[in-house]
């Protein structure tokens, strides 16, 4: 199968640099060096703004019933749209280091809900990686593939991600790994992924990763205490 012939023109952007401007609003920023811990709070205001129910950036949460590229209550008061690729390696700090922790801390309490979106701006690899990310929530599997494909990144455009090593990671993680080569080359994951693209676009994302919640752009890898910040202050927000 070929993934070539049906992935979109997607724009290059340096690896590793995270850099978006979403509404005209900066909440830290990614780079080419880890956070150092205790900075976020010499560039970052966490405190919420009080957004319109129009405002396009409180407009992005979906809350389908059943999504399986969505961890978390569906009526949770908090909802973090994460546009993220899998070549990205700060998206991969994030989900190695920090999403967990959210996880466990708010998204099982129902406070938290963490919607996916995919923004596969690194190039073609990243397409049919994302692809593949389709390919296993529509086998329910979608948060196992994305702990598999973060445990251990290649680099950046560096060829490793082909359809042998996404077979691979299928059959490890339990796919059907026949099916999982045929959703990969439906029109459909093929559409869900360009219109997740789109809408990142759309907004004002160039990078990843990038953050929305309720409304609050956080933009990058940063230290686990900005997000949780930001989700009790939208907690805090939601329940006034």
């Amino acid at each position: 199968m070929t993934t070539k012939r049906t992935s979109p023109v997607i724009p290059l952007v340096v690896a590793g640099v995270a850099a978006v401007a979403l509404a005209g609003v900066l909440v830290g920023t990614g780079g080419s060096e880890d956070p150092e811990p205790g900075t976020a709070a010499e560039v970052t205001d966490t405190s919420p703004e009080v957004l319109p129910e129009d405002d396009p950036l409180v407009q992005l949460p979906r809350r389908e019933k059943g999504d399986p590229m969505a961890l978390g209550d569906v009526d949770a008061p908090v909802v973090m749209v994460s546009y993220s690729e899998f070549q990205c390696p700060f998206c991969g700090k994030f989900a190695r280091d920090t999403e967990p922790e959210l996880v466990e801390k708010y998204v099982e309490d129902g406070t938290l809900r963490i919607e996916w979106r995919d923004f596969p701006y690194l190039g073609q690899e990243s397409a049919t990686a994302a692809l593949a990310g389709r390919a296993a929530a529509a086998q329910g599997r979608f948060w196992e593939f994305h702990d598999a494909m973060y445990a251990d990144q290649p680099s950046p455009n560096s060829g490793a991600i082909d359809q042998d090593y996404l077979d691979a990671v299928a059959e490890d993680i339990g796919l059907d790994v026949a099916d999982f080569r045929r959703d990969m080359s439906s029109p459909q994951a093929q559409q869900a992924m360009a219109d997740d693209f789109t809408e990142g676009q759309r907004i004002g994302v160039t990078g990843t990763p990038a953050f929305i919640i309720n409304g609050q752009p956080v933009i990058g890898a940063q230290p686990t205490a900005t997000f949780e910040q930001v989700i009790e202050d939208a907690a805090d927000a939601a329940a006034r």
